[in-house]
């Protein structure tokens, strides 16, 4: 199994990031904010954070900047999480391995810290101090930014495939309606990760933003193929979660639809691709490489 490089640092790093962002939040209702702690702070890989870390380290951005993105990424895929679990959506008892935030509190008030750390992500952009200066006749370094979140976690992405992921239940898609789905609802976060850290560095070229987003995107794409793979042949113990979750919902898979080797052998040619692309920039991307391999080989 590859080794993730400081991947230990950067998750104490962004827990201790968004935990500080939550303390220092006025106590209006006690509950809203116990369930919005619950929602963000409860355990997560931190898998975003940690690939926008390593992104800005290759690309020698200020970490410093690096925070504030990964703390808005991880309040967006907080948020994601706490909205999908509930009946309406993928009516899931458990995450993590543990009650899943509707169960723990109550539906209204997973809507609404769902709702909270949403309107976090932003303000965390927003109101960031950022070290990267920026040419007047260009936009500011936060609207470039809150631009690209807005078009990774709203209707042209994150959103929207999950509404595709929502209309295609008991459904046969085909494969190509299913890549789609998936690379907005996954890949397009896990492209911010990649994408929102090269705005911070000048260094990065418009020809090296492109590698970098076809790297995302090759990554985002193995990523849910091999969830897909991971829910067939993980253990309810390693994923928090009852296996074979998305075939009793009757979704459509990358197993369903290539067979389980089918999926397996199209997550490395996914991983073969991607590590192509970065072997194209002129920078240090072991750490990239390695996070890329880390996704095909994971197990839960």
């Amino acid at each position: 199994m590859t080794t993730l490089t400081s991947y230990k640092h950067f998750q104490q790093r962004i827990n201790d990031y968004l935990a500080a962002k939550l303390d220092s939040l006025t106590i209006n209702d006690p509950k809203l904010l116990a369930a919005m702690r619950y929602g963000l702070l409860s355990g997560g890989k931190r898998m975003r954070p940690y690939l926008a870390y390593i992104t800005g380290e290759a690309l020698h951005a200020n970490l410093h900047d690096i925070d504030a993105i990964s703390g808005a990424l991880e309040c967006i895929h907080a948020y994601s999480l706490l909205h999908d679990d509930l009946p309406a959506m993928d009516n899931d008892d458990l995450r993590r391995g543990k009650p899943t935030c509707h169960k723990a509190f109550d539906e209204a008030s997973a809507i609404l810290a769902g709702d909270a750390l949403q309107t976090l992500a932003f303000d965390i952009l927003a109101n960031h101090s950022f070290s990267t200066n920026n040419s007047p006749s260009k936009f500011p370094l936060q609207v470039k930014l809150i631009q690209q979140l807005v078009r990774a976690s709203g209707y042209q992405g994150m959103c929207g495939g999950q509404a595709l992921d929502l209309a295609a239940t008991d459904k046969a898609i085909p494969l190509s309606e299913l890549e789609t789905l998936h690379s907005l609802k996954t890949g397009a976060l896990l492209q911010a990760a990649v994408l929102m850290p090269a705005e911070c560095s000048e260094q990065v070229t418009s020809e090296h933003k492109k590698i970098l987003s076809e790297y995302a995107q090759l990554i985002g794409l193995a990523y849910q193929v091999q969830d897909d793979i991971i829910d067939l042949t993980s253990t309810e113990e390693q994923l928090g979660k009852p296996v074979g979750s998305d075939l009793a919902a009757n979704k459509s898979t990358y197993p369903a639809l290539l067979g389980l080797q089918g999926a397996q052998d199209k997550a490395e040619n996914l991983l073969q691709q991607a590590l192509q692309a970065l072997a194209r920039l002129p920078y240090n991307t072991q750490s990239l490489a390695d996070f890329a391999t880390f996704i095909v080989q994971r197990s839960h």
